[in-house]
């Protein structure tokens, strides 16, 4: 039997590996607990610390306090996926990081009910320690799921995206009205049962996933990693040493002028490009040499969508909470609700724009990742243009109305089903294997720091005022994402093809497929 009908006799569901779906499971209720707390957490550091409504007392912090610390949170949730992925490649595989993470998870969210301030920044740790263990080795684990070439895989990760957006949506929905009655330390204590549901799912679901996300050590030189070893290299690699050490000057500066938080940040980001350096080295072919550059180089749009997409949970809701019409048919919408258009618009349009984009790749139109992130980041942007509208709005008459918010999150939405999924099935395809957990890691490192770009540009509408920061957001994020498509042919030509095969494999899928059901 061909290995193609083998794999048609694996066990499935809807077409897809049984592992999908629980760790969509999985993801659902981690982004369930994720998505709440992020959509509380603004609004409760700026919330009156005398408690003067019904959802009880906040930190009683400015805007410019709260979203800078929201920056930072959220920066170094997705930043910590870099430790994360390391600790999976070298010590304990995929699977046992993700299960480590979700019980760090639940005890962070346990820590968050409590109303003191330690117990406020614990809690936030912990949760910044769980998600570093848990998103990029989940992500990793999905794509392990499918064979090289399987067209299927892009698929796969939109069903994913939904599960992790199907948390998002509960989330805002349930955790916005818990708040409303029972205050906010209910909404986080919420968070953390739903995080110990994922955790159950995960332990049931682990004969799903015998074959995937295992540890291996010794087990072929391209299982043998050592980063201690390469960066020893590094002081007998002169180029790669002089980057360095002008990277850690630069560090040094920061430190000096922009303090001690901005410095360790700089110095840990000059130790992982300095990483990243000596694996361009070691790669053994000019073909996984160029496909890592590539790689590196779609990181860059990465940053620069979240870092527009994630005004969302700062800017946009302080916005939305301060100067939109909420009132529905004569209730007021809680400003919680909002964060649920994006997820919801996920569920709707997901399988939809998938479908599109496979279509126009079996017909041989351009299709490739690197167009559909470019094209992602101008869609997004122009969801900006209604946000520029509201501003124009809230000037002339005080207030703006919410039609604004629902149609810059519906192109927001679409926006980042162009990019997100397609960026985590394209990492599992460009990176080099030994270094996929890492690599992945290295990816949400990227939108942590477009969290933190978010949180700085959120900062400056204290300074500028809202509508100037909507538009320099959508003339920018336009100008990039149309730089990046001129730029498109010769980045394409540096894949060497990693995505080429995939119509082919798709016709051998089905040729196979059937040869299953005759047999």
């Amino acid at each position: 039997m061909s290995t193609i009908t083998k794999q048609a006799h694996q066990k499935e569901l809807f077409g897809h590996p049984v592992g999908l779906y629980i760790l969509f499971l999985t993801e659902m209720w981690e982004r369930f607990s994720y998505y709440g707390m992020r959509a509380l957490l603004v609004l409760y550091m700026t919330a009156s610390a005398l408690g003067t409504d019904d959802r009880g007392a906040g930190l009683g912090w400015t805007n410019q306090e709260a979203l800078a610390l929201y920056g930072w949170y959220t920066m170094l949730v997705y930043v910590m996926s870099i430790p994360g992925g390391m600790i999976a490649d070298k010590l304990i595989g995929q699977k046992k990081s993700v299960l480590i993470g979700a019980i760090i998870l639940c005890m962070g969210h346990g820590v968050l009910v409590l109303t003191d301030v330690w117990a406020f920044y614990t809690g936030l740790g912990l949760v910044i320690l769980g998600v570093g263990l848990l998103k990029p080795n989940i992500s990793t684990m999905v794509g392990g799921l499918y064979k090289q070439g399987d067209i299927r895989r892009d698929k796969g990760f939109s069903i994913f995206y939904i599960g992790i957006n199907t948390g998002a949506l509960l989330a805002t929905i349930v955790v916005g009205l818990v708040v409303a009655k029972w205050g906010w330390h209910a909404g986080f204590g919420l968070a953390g049962v739903v995080m110990i549901l994922g955790l159950i799912n995960y332990t049931y679901g682990q004969k799903y996933l015998k074959n995937v996300g295992n540890f291996e050590p010794g087990k072929g030189d391209d299982k043998e990693i050592s980063y201690g070893k390469l960066y020893k290299d590094l002081f007998s690699s002169p180029f790669q040493l002089i980057i360095s050490l002008v990277l850690f000057a630069a560090s040094l500066v920061g430190w000096y002028f922009m303090g001690w938080g901005y410095g360790l940040l700089f110095i840990f980001l000059t130790s992982i490009t300095s990483l990243m350096l000596m694996i361009y080295k070691e790669l053994d072919t000019q073909v996984y040499k160029d496909r890592f550059v590539v790689l590196l180089i779609s990181f860059i749009m990465v940053i620069i969508f979240w870092g527009a997409f994630e005004q969302a949970g700062g800017l946009m809701n302080l916005y939305t909470d301060d100067y939109t019409r909420r009132n529905l048919f004569g209730w007021e919408v809680p400003t919680v609700m909002f964060q649920s258009l994006n997820a919801g618009f996920i569920i709707l349009f997901a399988t939809g724009v998938a479908a599109f984009w496979a279509r126009r790749q079996l017909k041989g139109k351009e299709a490739s990742s690197l167009f559909k992130m470019a094209l992602g980041i101008i869609i997004m942007g122009f969801g900006f243009l209604f946000m520029v509208f509201a501003a124009m709005e809230l000037d002339k008459s005080g207030s703006s109305s919410m039609i604004w918010l629902v149609l810059a999150y519906l192109f927001h939405t679409l926006g980042e089903l162009c990019i997100s999924p397609v960026a985590l099935s394209f990492i599992t395809k460009l990176s080099p294997i030994k270094y996929a957990s890492l690599m992945m890691g290295v990816y949400f490192a990227a939108t942590g720091l477009g969290n933190k770009v978010a949180g700085i540009v959120g900062e400056s509408a204290s300074d500028f005022g809202e509508y100037a920061v909507f538009l320099g957001i959508l003339v920018f994020t336009v100008i990039i994402g149309g730089l990046f498509i001129t730029i498109l042919k010769p980045l394409k030509r540096l894949t060497h093809g990693a995505e080429d095969n995939e119509r082919e494999m798709h016709d051998d899928e089905t040729e196979g497929f059937e040869l299953a059901d005759h047999e």
